[in-house]
Parts: C-alpha cells; sequence; structure tokens
C-alpha cells in the first residue's frame, strides 16, 4: 500500500509499505476524510525524534475493510469515526481511570498513530481494539464535523474539562487555532460569563466570537497581562492552547488565586518551562497546573457527536481548505505547514 509520510526528518513524501494486517480484536479502515494537524508537520521538523518511513495522520473518518474474528460491532462497510487516541482498554492503569496514557508502560502511550505506529494517512490503516475505540458516523453528522471529533474537539473540551470550567467562570483562552477554537466553545458551553481568546488572525477571531468568545485580545495591542486585567481583573480559568514556554508565566500572572491553569498545548521535546516563583505566590497561591492528552476511545466520540447531533456546534466551519482525492494529502500538509494568513484547518476527501 502507499501512504503519505516521513522517510527522515525534514525528508517527507510517499511511502510503500505492506499493508496491515488484523488481530483479533483489530479493525483495517480505508480512509474516507481525513485532517491535517499541526503536529503532524511538526513531526515532519522532527518534534517526536527522528521517525524513519513513519506513515503520518491521526485525525480521520475511515471505512472498514476488515475485523478481526473478536470484533462483534462493526462489519466491512462501516464508516466510523476515529478517536486519535486507541488506548489498549485491557491495560490495568484504565482501573486507576488514567485513559490518556493506558499503560503500564510510558506516558501517552495510547497515542498509537504516528507515534507507535503508522498513521491515517494511508490507503489502508489499523485500530487497535476496534469495539471499543471505533463508533459509526451518524447519518445526520456531515462528514467534516464528524472529523473535527476526533482530536480538535476532543482537545480543546479537555482543556476545558481540566480547566474545570463552571457557569460564571472568567476564562482565557490561549491560541485561537483548530484547537483554541474547541476550548472556547467548550468553555461557552459549560456556562462561562467572559471567554476571552487571544490571537490575531481575523477569520479565526471571527469564528471564535461565533463559538462563544465575548472579547479577543491581540499581543499586537500590548501586553497581554496588562489587557487581559483591564477586561476582568483576573481571570478564574485559562486555558493554553497556543503560544509557548513563556505564556505559562503569563497565564499565571493572570489567573487568580484558586483558579486553574490548563495545558493542552503540545511543545517541543527540547523545550523547557520557567516561571518566577513570585507568580506562583512562591508556591503558595493555590493555583493548580494541569495539563493533558485528549481521552481516548470511541465513547468519547459519541458523546461528542451527540452535541452536532443537538446542533450545540458544528466543528467542521473551522474546516477551509479542502482537498479531494488520497493524491492530494501532500498539497494540504504543505498548506498546514506553510500556513496562509486564512488558514484554519486543511483537510481531504477521497
Amino acid at each position: 500500500m502507499r501512504g503519505f509520510g516521513m522517510h527522515s526528518v525534514e525528508n517527507l513524501g510517499w511511502i510503500e509499505k505492506e499493508a496491515p494486517k488484523a488481530g483479533p480484536n483489530d479493525a483495517i479502515l480505508e480512509p474516507v476524510a481525513v485532517a491535517i494537524c499541526s503536529s503532524d508537520t511538526h513531526m515532519g521538523h522532527g518534534f517526536a525524534g527522528d521517525l524513519k518511513e513513519r506513515i503520518l495522520g491521526h485525525e480521520s473518518v475511515g471505512r472498514v475493510v476488515e475485523v478481526g474474528s473478536n470484533v462483534k460491532r462493526f462489519k466491512p462497510g462501516d464508516v466510523c469515526v476515529v478517536n486519535c487516541c486507541t488506548p489498549d482498554w485491557e491495560a490495568p492503569m484504565l482501573q486507576d481511570r488514567n485513559i490518556n496514557n493506558a499503560h503500564d508502560y510510558g506516558m501517552m502511550k495510547s497515542f498509537k498513530f504516528c507515534f507507535e505506529k503508522d498513521g491515517v494517512f494511508a490507503e489502508r490503516y489499523h485500530v487497535n481494539n476496534a469495539d471499543a475505540n471505533l463508533v459509526l458516523k451518524p447519518d445526520d453528522v456531515s462528514l467534516e464535523d464528524a472529523l473535527m471529533t476526533t482530536d480538535m474537539m476532543s482537545t480543546g473540551f479537555h482543556g476545558v474539562e481540566n480547566a474545570e470550567v463552571e457557569f460564571g467562570d472568567n476564562v482565557v483562552v490561549f491560541g485561537i487555532g483548530p484547537v483554541g477554537l474547541m476550548a472556547i466553545a467548550g468553555s461557552a458551553l459549560s456556562g462561562a460569563a467572559r471567554v476571552i481568546g487571544i490571537g490575531t488572525r481575523p477569520n479565526c477571531a471571527k469564528l471564535a466570537r461565533e463559538f462563544g468568545a465575548t472579547d479577543i485580545v491581540s499581543y499586537k495591542d500590548g501586553d497581554l497581562v496588562e489587557q487581559i486585567h483591564d477586561l476582568i481583573g483576573q481571570a478564574d480559568k485559562v486555558i493554553l492552547a497556543g503560544g509557548n514556554c513563556d505564556s505559562l508565566d503569563q497565564a499565571l500572572k493572570m489567573t487568580r488565586p484558586n483558579g486553574i491553569v490548563s495545558n493542552i498545548n503540545f511543545v517541543g521535546i527540547n523545550d523547557i518551562y520557567k516561571f518566577p516563583a513570585a507568580d506562583w505566590g512562591l508556591g503558595m497561591s493555590n493555583i493548580t497546573l494541569r495539563c493533558g492528552f485528549c481521552p481516548g476511545g470511541g465513547r468519547r466520540i459519541e458523546r461528542l457527536l451527540r452535541l452536532i447531533q443537538a446542533g450545540r456546534i458544528h466543528p467542521g466551519k473551522m474546516l477551509n481548505y479542502k482537498f479531494e482525492g488520497f493524491d492530494k494529502i501532500p498539497d494540504a500538509f504543505d498548506i498546514m505547514d506553510k500556513k496562509p494568513r486564512d488558514l484554519i484547518k486543511s483537510y481531504v476527501v477521497m
């Protein structure tokens, strides 16, 4: 089979490989649609190390072509939404409700696509524990909306969950890219009073307001902390869905005592967080710092799909660069890598 990915760092292209095979609990799918994530492009630049001959991609809606002998809920021909995080559900750590890192031998090991095995930018791809990690795409959910539940919506909402956003909270979201937009939407759905997005792209700012942002703040207009203090005093919750390591210090400065800073921003393997102890109240501010990767499994995607079915949100609006045909994956990847000013997110329909 053929797939698009890394021959090595900074050396991307088509890769020929043997098609994957399904174990007893697994499924093999062909892509119906895939979306390009910034994480994919960062991996191509060495973000996760020098992966060799690795097919990329982790956001997909796929059609089942083969199932293992133990799979009961799905059959060939089913169109399924595939969570980007596919835990081994028999892992002992799940008994501690650790859905994100559901292994005994390492952090984030349930994020298998790209990191541990080939991803979804392929003519065929493998999904472990199919009965627990797949969900049928409902007929009344668009392909675009379904595709955005797999990572962007799930990750953005996880930032909201970790921040414990409650009704009446004032929330600041760093970044108004796709994940930040979903953190804004999730905060609004959770009852936040003021939701302030930090970003500069005009089309993202417009969509942020549609998803529930009450204010947009730009670093181009001055010191971010001062701008937030002028708007709301101090935030109850801050969600980091963009920025860099310095953003943590800014977040601490704008969060009230007993507040929460929730990070869902992927940083590089060589990055280091530093902040003055005074900004954390010398360790006595009761500001909680949390970080997390979106939970895995089909059940979570099913719950996100319900919100779409109920008309509460339509995350597919973030997909504004459409390509058609499997051979267009490199073009969609290139757009996501170069990030033209009007880009929100690119995708490919097969």
